[in-house]
């Protein structure tokens, strides 16, 4: 299947993308990690990458859509794949049609306040990418209930995957999550309705952590294939 995942940042399409990608046997696409691992190599691709960034803005159209056309290109593609933070404008969405036709976009709705929340407390390994929760969330927020379990490595600051540092992302700190948030409204939130005009948008109401939502959003994936 080629199933994308749309939603505010740090609305968990990373946790949910990558998890699901493992169950389904696919490849998770992250232009994100493509982007800081660019970075973190000191490439040319990562110097172009490295302001944007650190402003929270979005990487140009025409960067992004070149880095995911060579992705989508690669063997491992061919069965299927789940894309996570592409695209994020219309004119982005546009070009991904010219490439591949989707199967379907999960729209992750979670709550802002819940999710600056989360964001703030969301420490990442420097090696692997793999994503923990400092604090446990609990709200109840027009009648519905949201509790984010704190996900904790076994060793304090070390990755239980790899052994590698956990540090808090520059695109995570306060001043950084208004202005993504503020790009988010203004150039991604259209595409809800891109989508959903062409009938492929399924909303995911973020209530849990990922051991709860996985096989829910499995379990949707399932009813839809039955179609």
């Amino acid at each position: 299947m080629k199933i994308m995942f749309l939603g505010l940042p740090g609305s968990g399409k990373g946790t949910y993308s990558s998890r699901i990608g493992h169950l389904l046997g696919i490849p998770h696409i992250s232009t994100g990690d493509i982007f800081r691992d660019a970075v973190k190599q000191g490439s040319a691709l990562g110097n172009k990458v490295s302001e944007y960034m650190k402003r929270g803005e979005l990487v140009p159209d025409e960067i992004t859509i070149e880095v995911l056309r060579n992705r989508l290109a690669q063997p491992d593609c061919k069965k299927g794949f789940i894309l996570d933070g592409y695209p994020r404008t219309i004119s982005q969405a546009e070009a991904l049609d010219k490439i591949v036709k989707l199967d379907i976009v999960f729209n992750l709705s979670i709550p802002e306040n819940v999710l600056v929340r989360k964001l703030s407390a969301r420490r990442v390994c420097k090696n692997c990418g793999e994503i923990y929760n400092v604090v446990e969330i609990k709200e109840t927020i027009n009648g519905v209930k949201y509790y984010m379990p704190p996900m904790l490595p076994k060793v304090l600051w070390v990755c239980d995957k790899c052994g590698g540092e956990l540090i808090q992302r520059k695109d995570d700190t306060a001043e950084v999550i208004e202005a993504r948030l503020k790009v988010y409204e203004e150039q991604t939130k259209p595409l809800i309705e891109y989508y959903k005009r062409r009938g492929l948008l399924e909303d995911v109401f973020v209530s849990s952590g990922p051991e709860i939502m996985v096989p829910a959003i499995m379990a949707k994936l399932k009813r839809l294939e039955a179609r």
